[in-house]
């Protein structure tokens, strides 16, 4: 189950191209520079609006009712989410009395996936041999098989229904005497398998509106199949899983505002609030936000450096290129230029970090630099002092 199609590229169409993807690599060393900087101010911010957040923050321990000295205040409270909503899947009529009802839909299809090599041949023209290989897999979307490059599977595919994954929620989550906003509903996980079960009524529609038989509808667990077999799929069966997150135990730490919460606004404009599930003190929650801001600064960090990498690999690839006249020469200035960008790109990145701790954070960047200098001089005297004496 596999087809081969081979590209050939000419020199001059390779340098061309490398030519231009100077611009794009210019662009990308811009991006990841203006990343890295932005995010240093990012995490500056956010670790200050944490803090203060925290320094205003008041441990309550009774929400039974409306307090009207809460209001305009920012709480730590623990307690159950509730709801009396009953949700409904508009098309299948699953129902649940939960914060949020799930629905998942998956396709079992055809599926092409492309394996590509590249070969380089004397002259600087380059070679490319695709593989294209076919597999019946489960997918989130219906797969367009009128695209696929082998003939013997084109319009192989098709659905016995196509339907999207949706997400409702209930329009009133209560919190003690209090109401939870949209963005705390969201934040409330731990969903749960839901049992579906399909009426005579919803079956004879649904037969009716996908012109199946009621052989192929079937209810089981939290799974509606459409298909004759679902222990053996064929292509066409669709696979829709109905999950619920019923109510919880959460803790939060927000501003009181009326009969609601919203987020605090620190003095630099940032805004904070947080729900974790479960019944979790202050000094944790604010533990998690500052783990979270720290993680968040390395993984842009890094996400940053391999942008002004990427981008440097860009502008120095014509040099590859113009040497790919001769194969192997063509390597070792590619892997000499992949290695100045990686050399370079990381020094850089270093240079805008610094230079944004500056902008962000002064004292510790002078106290740091000065560590640093004074580190320079302790290993400068000690290689001196290290001499031997002449005599």
């Amino acid at each position: 189950m596999t087809y081969t199609e081979r590209t050939e590229t000419g020199w001059f169409s390779r340098l061309g191209g490398a030519l231009k993807g100077i611009l794009l690599g210019l662009v990308f060393f811009a991006a990841g520079t203006g990343l890295l900087y932005w995010n240093e101010g990012r995490t500056v911010k956010t670790g200050d609006s944490i803090a203060e957040a925290r320094a205003v923050t008041v441990p309550v321990t009774d929400i039974s009712r409306l307090n009207p000295e809460l209001d305009g205040k920012v709480i730590h409270v623990s307690g159950r989410a509730e709801t009396a909503d009953v949700l409904v899947d508009p098309f299948f009529g699953v129902n649940a009395t939960a914060i949020r009802l799930l629905r998942k839909v998956e396709y079992y299809q055809w599926v092409e996936t492309a394996r590509t090599e590249t070969r380089k041949k004397v002259g600087g023209s380059e070679e490319k041999v695709t593989t294209y290989t076919y597999t019946k897999e489960w997918v989130s979307t219906p797969v367009d098989s009128s695209v696929f490059r082998d003939e013997n599977y084109k319009n192989v595919n098709f659905a016995y229904g196509n339907f999207e994954d949706t997400e409702d929620f209930a329009s009133t989550v209560t919190f003690g005497a209090y109401v939870l906003p949209q963005s705390m509903k969201a934040a409330i996980t731990g969903a749960v398998p839901l049992e579906t079960e399909l009426s005579d009524e919803r079956r004879l529609a649904l037969e009716k509106s996908l012109s199946l038989n009621s052989s192929h509808i079937r209810a089981q667990n939290n799974i509606i199949y459409l298909g004759a077999n679902p222990f053996v799929p064929e292509v066409g069966d669709v696979r829709v899983t109905f999950t619920q997150v019923p109510p919880a135990e959460v803790s939060i730490v927000a501003k009181v505002t009326g009969n609601t919460f919203e987020p605090f606004i620190a003095s630099n404009g940032y805004s904070f609030s947080r729900l974790n599930m479960g019944r979790v003190s202050a000094e944790n929650m604010f533990a998690g936000a500052e783990e979270g801001n720290t993680v968040l600064a390395w993984v842009l960090r890094v996400v940053g450096a391999l942008v002004v990498i990427a981008g440097l690999g860009m502008i120095l690839r014509p040099l590859s290129v113009l040497a790919d006249v001769v194969p192997f020469f063509g390597s070792l200035v590619g892997l000499g230029a992949g290695l100045i960008a990686g050399l370079v790109g990381a020094a850089w990145s270093c240079l805008i970090i610094a230079v944004a701790w500056v902008r962000f954070r002064p004292l510790l960047a002078v106290t740091l630099a000065g560590a640093a200098v004074v580190l320079v001089v302790l290993a400068f005297i000690a290689r001196k002092g290290g001499k031997p004496v002449k005599g």
